[in-house]
């Protein structure tokens, strides 16, 4: 059970390692794109091509659903990022109950957006928890885990990938080592929230500091990406660094350079961030030296 990219890695590795899959399930074909043409999930896609048999039931509550679900007669459901919370009745169906692969060290980091927040929030590390899954959000027992080190400069989509291949590995060795396993309940008493991020959580706050306003801009993407305001118009930033520097003037969002390869903008508590790629809206997303060749901005301008 699965539906973006992130997802596929386990599959795949469930594929290799030999297991039978019973059935795919994953989310409704969505309008995607400027066409709004319906898009497939990435899991679909892959499980297609793999001629396994794919579901993507409307509703999984009702008692339709939960007859063809238990008619499967599975040992066990995987699933990583299905986009639903699943009823205990699903939870409960096979004599393996449900595992689930998640993106951060359980109990930090419950809920739909793991990887991101833990990179806003200035995590230096993270990793990937294999649970067996319960009725609450992300509450179950531990059953392994794995960690791993953020980069300084990852951003959340490059984060996501490595933690896809991760979470996938991990999987192989928890269903290799079921029956051995011991499940660790969770500190509910550590557990720190990840929710599903709202358009306006990226709107930049010019009196957070650099380096907070660059683990946004890291940890916002690809959705709702870091944005502010030049002109009525909205500016997305896309790359940007804190720096050091003697800088002592007041003014959030004050624009303190914009020549060349340097721009660099004013924030909270006189710190300095360095913007290195960015957009302006109805141009496309580029480097700062070709952004600033087309958009004259003046020093003492003022972002937001």
């Amino acid at each position: 059970m699965g539906t973006p990219a992130a997802a596929v890695p386990s599959l795949q590795r469930i594929l290799q390692d030999g297991h039978e899959i019973a059935a795919v399930y994953t989310q409704p074909d969505r309008p995607s794109g400027r066409g709004n043409k319906l898009s497939a999930p990435p899991v679909k896609e892959f499980a297609l091509e793999n001629n396994l048999l794919v579901l993507q039931p409307l509703k999984i509550r009702t008692a339709e659903a939960l007859e063809t679900f238990k008619s499967h007669k599975a040992d066990a459901a995987v699933v990583v990022a299905y986009g639903r919370i699943l009823p205990e009745t699903v939870l409960n169906a096979f004599p393996g109950g449900a595992i689930n692969v998640h993106f951060s060290l359980l109990p930090k980091y419950r809920g739909a957006a793991p990887v991101n927040w833990a990179i806003v929030n200035g995590e230096s590390k993270t990793g990937v928890t294999t649970m067996q899954m319960d009725a609450g959000l992300d509450t179950g027992g531990i059953l392994l885990q794995r960690e791993t080190e953020i980069g300084e400069a990852e951003t959340a989509i490059e984060l996501m990938n490595r933690l896809a291949i991760k979470g996938a590995d991990l999987l192989s060795e928890t269903l290799a080592m079921r029956d051995e396993l011991t499940v660790q309940p969770q500190d509910d008493s550590l557990a720190t929230p990840a929710p599903i991020m709202k358009k306006e959580d990226g709107l930049i706050d010019w009196n957070l500091t650099a380096r907070e306003i660059a683990a946004r801009v890291r940890g916002f993407q690809p959705f709702p990406t870091s944005y502010t305001r030049y002109h009525d118009k909205k500016l997305t930033i896309f790359k940007a660094k804190p720096v050091i520097s003697e800088f002592s003037k007041p003014g959030k969002g004050l624009v303190i350079e914009a020549k060349g390869d340097d721009f660099f903008v004013a924030c909270g508590e006189q710190t300095l961030l360095r913007i290195e790629e960015l957009q302006i809206e109805g141009k496309k997303r580029m480097p700062v030296r070709d952004f600033l060749n087309g958009i004259k901005i003046q020093i003492g301008d003022v972002l937001g």
